[in-house]
């Protein structure tokens, strides 16, 4: 019986070509902090290098933690006082990106109809930004962060997405059984790695990304009305 869905942002719930969102993400970020002195390539590449720990991460720390920390280790503790002018890129320019990003009705449609029918909403984004950007993603995909029991950022979190560890984490946070989970997501190398705890798989196609050629026959998939089709037929 599945009584929790757990939701992807980018490419899910907020269509998105990952390539032009991440040019105009850094395209701005690297504009705000130029006069702090980070050279545009050389920020880029530190950025990178600190989402690879947190990716890394073993649970030790917290994704925020991790990224700090090889940031740090690349730019001196300096850019540590330098924090708050990131903060603030997240706040106001990154809204600039929302026009980077497509929109999809069908998605906000798609969550208040299943909040409406009584089921547990969370949203497992990866989290590798800080709260304010992605409560800001949520913004750009006609949602609102309190139609999600809980969403996962680099402050809360102590792993990534492919990490099964991270899928675990939701569970422990909020008191789910895996077998009474979905997983809808739009991508095969992050999101699938949910049924190695038990919890169904749902690959949403609009914008699904496939970088490794996973044969993903085998999973439920297809657009909105496709998931509303299949979450209407599953035991409840």
């Amino acid at each position: 019986m599945i009584k929790n869905i757990l939701f992807d942002l980018d490419g899910t719930l907020l269509p998105m070509d990952q390539d032009k969102f991440t040019k105009g993400y850094f395209k701005r970020l690297a504009k705000k902090v130029a006069p702090l002195g980070y050279e545009p390539e050389r920020l880029v590449d530190g950025i990178w290098a600190g989402t690879a720990a947190m990716v890394r991460n073993d649970g030790s720390c917290t994704n925020e933690e991790a990224f700090w920390k090889k940031f740090t280790e690349l730019f001196g503790e300096k850019s540590l006082e330098d924090k708050p002018v990131f903060d603030e890129y997240y706040r106001v320019e990154f809204q600039q990106v929302a026009s980077d990003c497509g929109f999809n009705p069908a998605a906000a449609e798609t969550v208040k109809r299943l909040k409406s029918d009584g089921f547990r909403l969370l949203l497992a984004t990866n989290p590798i930004f800080p709260a304010v950007a992605t409560e800001s993603r949520i913004c750009w995909a006609g949602l609102d962060k309190s139609d999600f029991e809980l969403y996962t950022t680099y402050e809360n979190s102590h792993y990534c997405k492919p990490n099964p560890d991270y899928f675990r984490e939701i569970l422990d946070k909020a008191g789910l059984k895996a077998e009474e989970c979905l997983m809808v997501g739009n991508d095969a190398g992050e999101d699938t790695p949910a049924e190695t705890l038990g919890i169904k798989v749902f690959l949403l196609t609009d914008c699904l990304i496939n970088k490794t050629g996973k044969d993903i026959s085998g999973y439920p998939q297809g657009g909105f009305k496709e998931l509303a089709g299949y979450i209407a037929a599953l035991p409840r």
